[in-house]
């Protein structure tokens, strides 16, 4: 396993991809997660890449609201059939009934920030992965491209 000191990325190592530490702050917590940036063996990246990863860097705390924001609309237009799906016992613990963006923060993990590879079109890509109470096989992603909210859903959208 290689292992680098990235002047962006920080110490990272390799193992089919790099991967690293990131700290990022969610509901006005501080969260420590697993950083992962597609890249050779060699440790080296994309200039897009380093431009998606400086840019959400820059601009957390904006980009976070605008991510717990997505995240609350998509648990309000899914959390009613995940209710269904339950006992009347197990509801209100995988899927209650919220007010606010806030109260996200008891179903939600942030797990990990995945700097992706850049296609053809150059398009900056960040996905955002989460455990959540209501999807624990698929779990919760954000899409993120050129800094703008593009997708919410399964892991399976930025894997």
């Amino acid at each position: 396993m290689a292992n680098l000191n990235h002047e962006l990325f920080g110490e990272i190592s390799y193992d089919l991809y790099w991967s690293g530490q990131q700290k990022m702050k969610m509901f006005g917590k501080d969260k420590a997660i697993i950083l992962s940036v597609d890249g050779n063996e060699e440790g080296e990246f994309h200039d897009a890449q380093k431009e998606a990863y400086t840019n959400l860097i820059g601009n957390m705390d904006d980009i976070m609201t605008k991510v717990e924001e997505a995240i609350f609309d998509y648990y309000q237009e899914v959390y009613m059939d995940y209710r269904e799906m339950v006992g009347e016992e197990e509801t209100d613990k995988i899927a209650p009934i919220i007010e606010n963006k806030e109260e996200l923060d008891h179903l939600i993990e942030p797990t990990q920030l995945i700097v992706r590879r850049v296609r053809k079109n150059g398009v900056r890509r960040i996905g955002l992965l989460f455990n959540c109470t209501w999807e624990i096989e698929h779990g919760l992603a954000v899409k993120i491209e050129d800094e703008e909210i593009v997708e919410v859903g399964f892991q399976d959208i930025v894997l």
